[in-house]
């Protein structure tokens, strides 16, 4: 049996239901051993952001660019960034963070087509399943960046809109960047309030720009001012 068909069949065992026993048991063992692998890899690293985005995203690609601007400005302010550890947008960030002087960090997950870790990274864990990954996304963070990107992003950033909308984390910011990419999605929940399915206090959780500078802003007067962060040294 190849490794390609062993992922797949890891994830379809954990989807499709109640297995025996046994596997029941292994799939709780793998949890565990990936959160304490987690735990110690990460619980030093210091207040981070996360940033999303496409794992697709080109090098020459203005939002690989705008990836790379964040990643350097977050750093600059202090903060350790954080991805998914993958390539294009993920990538690009973790390289700005690198080339500030920053800390970069990534929560890489297993594939059926492998994903390997970008090589910007300073420190990183490598996760089997996606919620656990999120898990880590969100428990080393004072603030969300979403660029564009797909189903995963998006799965990511409405994460973070319930989590501080349900009052399960605190009140982070998060910056959507790139505001031609977000409008059609921003006026998608506007709908959404208009048929009562979200409250209108839910368009303020985030904040829509082209600009970094005023990201960074946002940033530092809803975390770091708010939260008394101080960046962890070495």
């Amino acid at each position: 049996m190849n490794s390609t068909f062993r992922a797949k069949t890891d994830e379809q065992r954990f989807l499709e239901g109640p297995g025996t026993r046994k596997s029941e048991l292994g799939f709780i063992f793998r949890i565990v051993f990936d959160l304490f692998r987690g735990i110690r890899c990460l619980h030093s690293v210091g207040p981070c952001v996360t940033v999303f985005g496409s794992a697709r995203t080109e090098e020459d690609h203005p939002y690989y660019a705008l990836g790379r601007r964040v990643g350097s400005s977050l750093a600059e302010i202090g903060f350790t960034v954080m991805t998914g550890g993958g390539p294009g947008i993920m990538e690009a960030a973790n390289r700005g963070a690198k080339e500030a002087g920053g800390r970069s960090v990534g929560c890489n997950v297993t594939l059926a087509r492998e994903q390997e870790p970008n090589p910007y990274l300073d420190r990183w864990t490598t996760i089997h399943y996606f919620f656990l990954r999120k898990v880590f996304l969100f428990k080393y963070s004072y603030a969300f960046v979403a660029l564009p990107g797909g189903a995963g992003t998006m799965d990511e950033l409405f994460e973070a809109i319930t989590l501080i909308q349900t009052k399960k984390i605190g009140s982070f910011p998060i910056v959507l960047m790139g505001v031609d990419y977000w409008e059609p999605l921003v006026e998608f929940m506007k709908e959404m309030v208009e048929e009562g399915t979200i409250s209108e206090s839910d368009l303020h959780l985030f904040l829509v720009t082209d600009s970094v500078k005023e990201a960074i802003a946002h940033i530092d007067r809803h975390a770091v001012k708010k939260y008394r962060l101080i960046a962890k040294s070495e």
